[in-house]
C-alpha cells in the first residue's frame, strides 16, 4: 500500500541548499514540494495558500527566523507540522525550537532516507529526532522524578513508555498485542491526561517523570 502523499514546503535562506533540497526531495516516494522560501515570512506565505503538511524549516534566517515562524505556523496553522533541519543542534537552539512548537529535529547530516521517513512520521502526527539531538534531549532532563498526577492507566503508562522508546503506532501496537486503532485511543488519552499536544512533549514528560528507560 503506497503512503500518503505529503505536501512540503522547504525553507532555508541559501539557495543552493534550498535547491539541493528541493532535488532531493524529488527523490522520495510519496513526498511533493509545493513551495520553496528564503525566510520565515515566505514560508509562512506559502503556508497561507494551503494544501501544506509540513514545512522543512532552517532556523537561522534573514527577515524572520525559523524559530519565530514555526511559532507563527504552529499558532495559526495548527494542522501544518513543522519538522526543523538545520546545521545547528546546541541545546538553545533545540529548546527554542521545539517550544515554538517543531515536532521533529534533524541537522543537515541526515541523508534521504532518514529525511523521508522523518517527514512521513511528522505528517502522521509523529516527533523525530536524530540520534544526537535525543541524546541532548535526555541529558537536559531532571534526573529526578517529577510527582504525578496524571491518573493514567497501567496500560496508558506502558504505551506512554514505549512512545518515549521511539516506537511507532504500528510497532507498540505489535509489542502489546493490540490494534492499532486501539493504540491510537491510548495515545489520545495519555495525550489529553498529561496535556501533550505531539509525541515531542510526551517524550520530554515520560522522562520527566520516569516513565521511560
Amino acid at each position: 500500500m503506497p503512503e500518503q502523499l505529503v505536501r512540503v514546503v522547504v525553507a532555508d535562506d541559501q539557495q543552493v541548499v534550498r535547491e539541493g533540497l528541493v532535488a532531493l526531495l524529488g527523490l522520495i516516494d510519496g513526498v511533493e514540494v509545493v513551495g520553496a522560501a528564503g525566510n520565515g515570512v515566505q514560508a509562512i506565505e506559502l503556508v497561507a495558500e494551503g494544501n501544506v503538511d509540513v514545512v522543512l524549516m532552517d532556523l537561522r534566517m534573514p527577515v524572520l527566523d525559523g524559530v519565530k515562524a514555526t511559532a507563527r505556523i504552529t499558532a495559526e496553522y495548527p494542522k501544518v507540522a513543522v519538522l526543523v533541519l538545520t546545521t545547528y543542534a546546541d541545546d538553545e537552539s533545540i529548546a527554542l525550537a521545539l517550544r515554538a512548537g517543531a515536532r521533529g529535529y534533524l541537522t543537515k547530516d541526515a541523508g534521504r532516507v532518514e529525511i523521508g521517513a522523518a517527514l512521513h512520521a511528522t505528517a502522521a502526527g509523529q516527533s523525530t529526532f536524530d540520534p544526537e539531538v535525543s541524546r541532548k534531549l535526555i541529558a537536559g532532563l531532571n534526573p529526578t522524578p517529577a510527582p504525578r498526577t496524571d491518573g493514567l492507566t497501567a496500560r496508558e503508562s506502558e504505551v506512554l513508555k514505549l512512545i518515549a522508546q521511539g516506537l511507532s503506532n504500528p510497532e507498540i501496537a505489535q509489542r502489546l498485542f493490540i490494534g492499532e486503532t486501539t493504540v491510537k485511543t491510548h495515545i489520545n488519552n495519555t495525550f489529553a491526561k498529561i496535556g501533550a499536544r505531539h509525541r515531542a512533549e510526551a517524550v520530554r514528560y515520560a522522562y520527566r517523570h520516569g516513565l521511560a528507560d
